[in-house]
């Protein structure tokens, strides 16, 4: 017993150790994108907008993000521009809880199967306990047509 606690607090130590040395070595140089985007731009104070005189440059335009920059903050939840097992993993949680019945965070065959399970019971119409051709065909899922173009999805939108 006293070798497994010593075992664990030594684990824990060294796992602390490592995230203090994470930390340390970032140097916190780093911004968050939000920062990053929304910087005011450096440079002479705008004018009033009341002022006939007013010249200077214009105010910048906000850049359209890629599609990359936009999937990559989907999983980035805190914005520290890390994605980390957790936040991966977040978009997935709910689809196991509906599938976890009993709700003890542990995925059985059971459970794991049950959608298969009803899929099957579904597509076997005569109930005998098997799935012939044309009871698979039935079964089949219905397909939505898409628009002809993507500019019907942008009129929709």
């Amino acid at each position: 017993m006293g070798r497994f606690l010593a075992g664990s607090i030594a684990t824990l130590l060294l796992v602390a150790a490592g995230l203090v040395w994470w930390q340390a070595r970032d140097g916190g140089n780093r911004a968050p994108l939000h920062a990053q985007v929304l910087a005011p731009a450096k440079g002479p104070d705008l004018p009033d907008q009341g002022d006939a005189n007013a010249v200077g440059q214009a105010p910048p335009e906000a850049s359209e993000r890629t599609r990359e920059e936009k999937r990559f903050d989907r999983y980035d939840r805190n914005r520290d521009n890390v994605i980390t097992r957790t936040e991966m993993m977040a978009s997935r949680a709910n689809e196991f809880r509906k599938l976890d019945k009993d709700g003890n965070n542990l995925l059985s065959f059971e459970e794991w199967a049950v959608k298969t399970s009803d899929r099957f019971a579904a597509a076997d119409l005569n109930k005998d306990g098997k799935v012939t051709r044309a009871e698979f065909a039935a079964s089949a899922p219905k397909t939505k047509p898409g628009p002809a173009c993507a500019c019907a999805k942008r009129e929709e939108d």
